[in-house]
């Protein structure tokens, strides 16, 4: 299904047999994929293509603060529009940023991106957020642990009971990590913060036990190693059966030895994927440029964070849960990548 949206209304509805009321202020109606001239129930007022834009990302010295500022970078060289790249809480904050169109582009783990778009995710009060649409892949963010040496921790098992950062309220670490520890009953006093925040913590001997969800390598990580001695670990076995079978959107994972300087072994873990986001009423053409121009310079984002090297177009796939934007489902075609139907939003039809 291909459909050229255009950027002047008068254009875009010429020849119609129905006629078109402007939306006020700056936005326009724009016919649907598939069903112009119809402004039924799924229509979507969008946006005029925008020359400013914010990017939600997490907090600093993680990944996806990282990234983001990758994501700058690309709009301001290939599309020529300012991005401004803001700390958010992380994926779960982003959700809900997203869907109250106080940002314009957000990074997400599917687990959020899924319990927020349904509404079935604790954290949600049973709200749907189902205006935000996936628009690109990013790369796989595992769960790992690490210690300093001298607390004798080696394991997940010895955590119980213990202090451990677990990352910022409403991150993917944040959200999950303390939910994990829970289903295995490990009963740990969980400490919120960023990653920058816990590493100085660490450095300084104030917090032994850190659990993190990120793209690897994770920067923070890097740091503390150089100056402390520190025992990682992951989960694995029917620890993880048990956690994937409550968390069905986390998949086992292993993470390379030579991740770290100071990592002498693969770490069986688990993980989920991470995906960009914005809402059903951005403008189109600016979605398809963005994730063309995405795509088509992907040596500038492996060049911010060596994790941006799983965003290929085919990692598109790997959500078969929350909908795509026409903008991004009109390049993903156009490419002849085959997506799933569960993927195409009631605009499109």
């Amino acid at each position: 299904m291909k459909w050229n949206w255009k950027k002047n209304t008068a254009v875009l509805f010429a020849g119609l047999s129905l006629v078109f009321t402007a939306a006020c202020g700056d936005e326009e109606e724009t016919a649907l994929p598939g069903n112009e001239g119809d402004t039924g129930s799924a229509s979507v007022e969008y946006q005029e293509y925008p020359s400013t834009v914010k990017v939600g990302t997490a907090s600093q010295g993680g990944t996806y603060f990282i990234v983001g500022g990758g994501l700058a970078s690309l709009l301001e060289q290939k599309l020529d529009i300012t991005a401004n790249v803001e700390v958010t809480g992380g994926p779960v904050h982003n959700m809900q940023l997203t869907q109250a169109g106080d940002q314009d582009l957000g990074l997400v783990t599917l687990g959020p991106a899924y319990e927020g778009y349904t509404g079935t995710g604790e954290w949600t009060a049973g709200e749907t957020m189902d205006d935000v649409r996936i628009v690109f892949p990013m790369y796989t963010t595992p769960i790992h642990w690490w210690a300093l040496e001298d607390s004798g921790v080696t394991k997940l098992e010895d955590i119980k009971g213990q202090r451990v950062g677990v990352g910022p309220a409403g991150g993917t670490s944040g959200t999950y990590v303390p939910l994990i520890h829970d289903v295995l009953g490990l009963d740990t006093d969980n400490v919120q913060a960023g990653a920058s925040d816990m590493a100085s913590q660490q450095m300084d001997g104030q917090l032994d036990i850190i659990g993190y969800a990120a793209g690897i390598p994770i920067s923070a990580v890097s740091e503390i190693e150089v100056q402390r001695d520190i025992n990682f670990f992951g989960i694995e076995g029917e620890t993880r059966d048990k956690v994937i079978e409550e968390f069905p959107y986390f998949f086992p994972f292993t993470i390379p030895a030579d991740t770290y300087t100071t990592l002498d072994q693969d770490i069986e873990t688990i993980a989920m994927f991470n995906f960009g986001i914005v809402r059903k009423d951005e403008n189109p053409d600016f979605v398809y440029d963005l994730v063309k121009a995405y795509h088509e310079n992907s040596e500038m984002l492996t060049q911010t964070h060596a994790s941006m090297k799983e965003a290929v177009a085919e990692a598109i796939t790997k959500n078969e849960s929350v909908p795509l934007h026409p903008g991004a489902i009109k390049y993903y075609e156009e490419i002849g990548i085959e997506l799933p139907e569960s993927v195409y939003p009631e605009e499109w039809e």
